[in-house]
C-alpha cells in the first residue's frame, strides 16, 4: 500500500540544513494498522505531511497505492489526496458553521470532477456506524471532544480511503474518550482499513500492529 525509499526532506534554518527525514525506507501493506513514535523533533510529523501528499521529498521514491506520487503535480496531489486519503487531526478541524452531516459531507464537494448523489445519505451511514446518527444537525460547539473526533473518522472514511492518516487523534481527549476512538480504529483496522497514526503515547500505540520508532529523521525501529 505505501513505499518510500530513500526519502530525503531537508529544511533551511538560517545557515544550517535541517535532516527532517534522512533517507527513509518504508514499507505498510494493505490493512496493517502503524503507530509512528519519536520525540519532538524525530521526524514523525514531517513523514505524515509526506505521507499525506502535503510535502513532497527532496529525494527518493514514494508509491500510494500503486501511485508513483513523488513525480505528481500540484492538482494530481489534490486528487490523491481526496481519492485515496483519509485525514484525522488532534484538533478535530471541523468548520464550526456546518452541522455534523454537512463536515462529513464536505471532501465529497471538493471532488467536482465526480459528483456524489448519494453523498448526504452515505454521511448518514457513517454518522450512525460511529454512533453520532443522533447529532446529525448539531454544531461542533454543541458537541463533546469526543463526538467531535468520532465526526473527523466519518468525515475521514467518506471517500472510501486507501489508507487513514491520524495525527495524535487523541491528543486532546480524556483517558476514556480515547479509548473510545482507539476501539473505534481499531474496529476500522479489522474490518481491514490501512492506518498510519502518529502518537507519543505508549498505551495508545499499544493498539496498532506495529510500531514505527523515529530518531532525527530516522527510522531506528520498525516493529516485526
Amino acid at each position: 500500500m505505501i513505499r518510500l525509499k530513500g526519502v530525503q526532506r531537508h529544511f533551511h534554518i538560517g545557515d544550517q540544513v535541517v535532516r527532517a527525514l534522512d533517507g527513509i525506507d518504508l514499507r505498510v501493506s494493505r490493512g496493517e494498522f502503524i503507530a509512528v513514535m519519536g520525540r519532538s523533533g524525530s521526524g514523525k510529523t514531517t513523514l505524515l505531511n509526506m505521507l499525506g501528499c502535503m510535502d513532497q521529498p527532496d529525494q527518493g521514491e514514494y508509491w500510494l497505492d500503486g501511485v508513483d506520487v513523488a513525480s505528481l503535480d500540484d492538482d494530481a496531489l489534490s486528487a490523491v489526496r481526496n481519492h485515496k486519503l483519509g485525514f484525522v487531526f488532534q484538533s478535530f478541524h471541523l468548520l464550526s458553521r456546518m452541522t455534523t452531516l454537512e463536515n462529513v459531507m464536505l471532501p465529497l464537494q471538493y471532488d467536482h470532477a465526480n459528483p456524489h448523489p448519494d453523498a448526504e445519505e452515505r454521511a448518514r451511514e457513517l454518522l450512525e456506524r460511529v454512533d453520532l446518527g443522533d447529532r446529525l444537525q448539531h454544531k461542533p460547539n454543541e458537541l463533546s471532544g469526543g463526538q467531535r473526533q468520532r465526526v473527523a473518522v466519518a468525515r475521514a472514511l467518506i471517500n472510501q480511503p486507501a489508507v487513514i492518516l491520524a495525527d495524535e487523534p487523541t491528543g486532546n481527549l480524556d483517558s476514556h474518550t480515547s479509548a473510545a476512538i482507539m476501539e473505534l480504529l481499531t474496529s476500522l483496522h479489522a474490518g481491514g482499513q490501512t492506518i498510519v497514526m502518529v502518537t507519543h503515547e505508549d498505551d495508545i500505540a499499544a493498539n496498532a500492529s506495529r510500531v514505527i520508532e523515529m530518531l532525527d529523521g530516522k527510522i531506528i525501529g520498525a516493529g516485526n
